[in-house]
């Protein structure tokens, strides 16, 4: 009777693959993350160069709360170029060879890569996204305030702003839909042009509806001024001033326009129910929370995609056509991802899709090539 050898690669073997895996991993990401930090600071000092207040030091403060951010777009890239390398020295010394010659499949010895880039990708978002978010979002303000470019809640100067809040004038359960135009953001003030207000029952039957010429976000209420109240069944009548009950406030107006970025995965989730209720669009954060949550995945599809381009024996030749392959095939990755999340924020594809397409697609890459590798 023949007995099957138990699935599980040799410890010392697995944990050998994995430091020389982890040591490229973050020598790739330390390098990537710097060359990215240089050319983005170089930006940033074009940028000021016309800007007195916007000095060397204060660049560079900017530059380094931006750090945090930037590693975590170039992780998964730095997992696969890290990885590529890493195969590659150990097929090139024939380490990885001999391996297999003792009969140690490739899904074996890559165990404990895979296992290690999904765990750098669970680390990431669970507990490096709360940082870049922070730090993200202390450099929106610097940028804004040195800079003098419109960004995050600034946005919102001389546009539009739709939102939904409860209404108890409406009856028990009533709702408020509100738009205003020409909506500007003055320190801690919200003024805006005109303003139309329509107040709802819960069965969404219109009770009535308010045209204001100006409003004003106060603490606990929108003051609106030279506003006509028009019924269903009555005349409508003209008041210099009306004062609407409202939960909003002007920090959670910013916090709502705030980019995704400045926002962490664990405050993800409320935020994106926040802007439900309020009417706004939660596309962009829905997006940038399943991204977060795909990019374990994403880390260890990498792995795959760095050893089905760089475990070609060197005998057989085409090596470095090999590796310039994974090369362009993580740059391909890349490409699709921005593609999937343009998309995503459009409304062309569902949001999970967008953000998981890009993973799938490279992981089943991955696996053709290691089952053409193993087998033949």
């Amino acid at each position: 009777m023949i007995r099957l050898r138990a699935w599980r690669p040799p410890l010392t073997l697995s944990l050998y693959i994995g430091r020389r895996f982890l040591g490229a991993v973050v020598a790739m990401q330390a390098g990537l993350t710097a060359i990215g930090a240089l050319f983005d600071f170089l930006d940033l000092l074009r940028q000021s160069a016309d800007k007195p207040q916007a000095t060397f030091w204060r660049m560079l403060a900017l530059e380094v709360l931006r750090v945090p951010w930037l590693g975590m777009q170039i992780l998964p890239f730095a997992v696969l170029l890290g990885g590529i390398f890493a195969f590659w020295r150990l097929t090139r010394s024939s380490e990885l060879v001999v391996a297999r010659a003792t009969g140690t499949s490739v899904w074996q010895f890559l165990a404990v890569p895979v296992a290690g880039a999904a765990l750098i990708g669970v680390l990431a978002t669970t507990a490096g996204s709360p940082i870049s978010a922070i730090m993200f979002a202390r450099a929106e303000v610097l940028y804004s305030t040195y800079l003098g470019v419109d960004s995050g809640p600034l946005s919102l100067q001389g546009g539009q702003l739709w939102l939904r809040q409860a209404d108890d004038a409406g009856g028990k359960g009533g709702i408020a839909i509100l738009h205003a135009d020409a909506v500007h953001l003055h320190g801690k003030v919200l003024t805006t042009g005109h303003i139309t207000v329509l107040r709802l029952t819960a069965q969404t039957t219109l009770q009535e509806r308010i045209e204001a010429a100006r409003g004003q976000l106060e603490p606990g209420g929108w003051r609106l001024e030279s506003a006509r109240i028009l019924t269903p069944d009555g005349e409508p009548r003209a008041v210099s001033a009306l004062r609407i009950p409202t939960t909003l406030t002007v920090g959670r107006v910013q916090e709502s326009f705030a980019s995704p970025s400045a926002l962490s995965f664990w405050a993800l989730p409320g935020f994106i129910r926040l802007l439900r209720r309020s009417g706004f669009s939660a596309t962009q954060h829905e997006l940038a929370f399943q991204s977060l949550l795909a990019l374990p995945l994403l880390c260890a599809t990498m792995v795959l995609v760095a050893a089905g381009f760089s475990m070609r024996p060197s005998r057989r030749g085409g090596a470095i056509q090999m590796i310039g392959a994974g090369v362009g095939c993580g740059f391909l990755l890349f490409m699709l991802s921005e593609v999937a999340a343009q998309l995503g924020k459009s409304g062309a594809l569902p949001v999970g899709l967008a953000a998981w397409a890009p993973a799938a697609a490279g992981l089943m890459l991955a696996l053709a090539l290691l089952l053409h590798l193993e087998d033949g």
